[in-house]
């Protein structure tokens, strides 16, 4: 049962900066509430004040940045509308393939970004695929205002690099390279993911070969991560040949720190995270040659 708990619902950022420091450790952000309701529900978090982020302005916002070089999502904009937008589906499509693979059509028309990032659970699909385009997070606060990779904001399960008193406003999610394509592929048991792998490839002027290669692996270990050697290590590698089935694939799990949980062990994610680095790169590279 839920405990009893009062809504507050601020009409600016600056508003729900100041209702975070008012209520402290009392007080709790909410936009759909899939994770945080669960929580509250399992005595997990007695927050008497929840501060209601989706009635702020252009918190729902996505647009395309006015330089053209970046997607900006606001933090109340939901899994669903990332899987259905136009703007998104053009030009983010490994981010709208991952956000159809999110939980439950419950879960997708409720849940947010912003919340998703904020909760930090280690078992989540959008880091990773976030992590492959470089994504930055916006953050207001009561000292300002400050941006940062999404890599340093997510600090650990459940853990996030949001002080006391910010608010995540929204996420700017660079365009991928001309000629990119990508793959985003996901195992699980369940709702939530045992491994997700997210792939961005860039080929060359002639769709042979790869200028640049990039893999993220999720749901394995602590956070969601890239894997800069195993993207050193496909440099020049040609399409044909990642299409066919890249031989090192099994080894892209050696040296993720993989946890143990009800997921699996850390050896059988780290297997299951080989086995799906060679499938999402076998389906990215087959994409990029079309």
């Amino acid at each position: 049962m839920l405990p009893p708990f009062e809504i507050h619902q601020p009409v600016t950022a600056a508003e729900a900066v100041a209702l975070r420091a008012r209520f402290g450790e009392a007080g709790a952000l909410y936009a759909g509430g899939s994770e945080l309701l669960l929580a509250m529900k399992e005595g997990l978090g007695g927050f008497a004040h929840l501060i209601d982020v989706k009635t702020i302005a252009g918190l729902a916002g996505l647009t395309l940045a006015p330089d053209g070089r970046a997607v900006t999502i606001g933090a109340a904009v939901t899994h669903r509308t990332l899987e259905r937008s136009p703007l998104v589906r053009e030009r983010l499509p490994l981010v709208a393939e991952m956000a159809r693979q999110v939980a439950n059509a419950r879960v997708r028309a409720v849940g947010t970004l912003g919340g998703n990032l904020c909760f930090a659970e280690p078992h989540s699909d959008p880091p990773t695929a976030l992590l492959v385009h470089g994504a930055r997070v916006a953050l207001a606060g009561a000292s300002g205002a400050r941006r940062l990779p999404l890599a340093d904001f997510l600090v650990g399960p459940y853990e996030s690099a949001l002080g006391p008193d910010e608010i995540l406003t929204h996420v700017d999610v660079p365009l991928p390279p001309a000629r990119a394509a990508g793959a985003y592929l996901k195992f699980g048991m369940h709702e939530r993911p045992t491994v997700g792998v997210a792939v961005l490839l860039v080929p060359d002027e002639h769709r042979a070969a790869l200028a640049e290669a990039r893999v993220a692996v999720g749901c394995v270990g602590p956070v969601a991560t890239r894997l800069p050697a195993v993207e050193s290590a496909l440099a020049g590698a040609r399409l044909a040949d990642l299409e066919a089935g890249w031989p090192d694939a099994a080894r892209a799990g050696e040296a993720l720190d993989a946890v143990s949980d009800l997921h699996g062990s850390a050896d059988y994610k780290r297997a299951m995270a080989g086995v799906f680095v060679g499938r999402a790169l076998a389906l990215a590279a087959r994409r990029a040659r079309s």
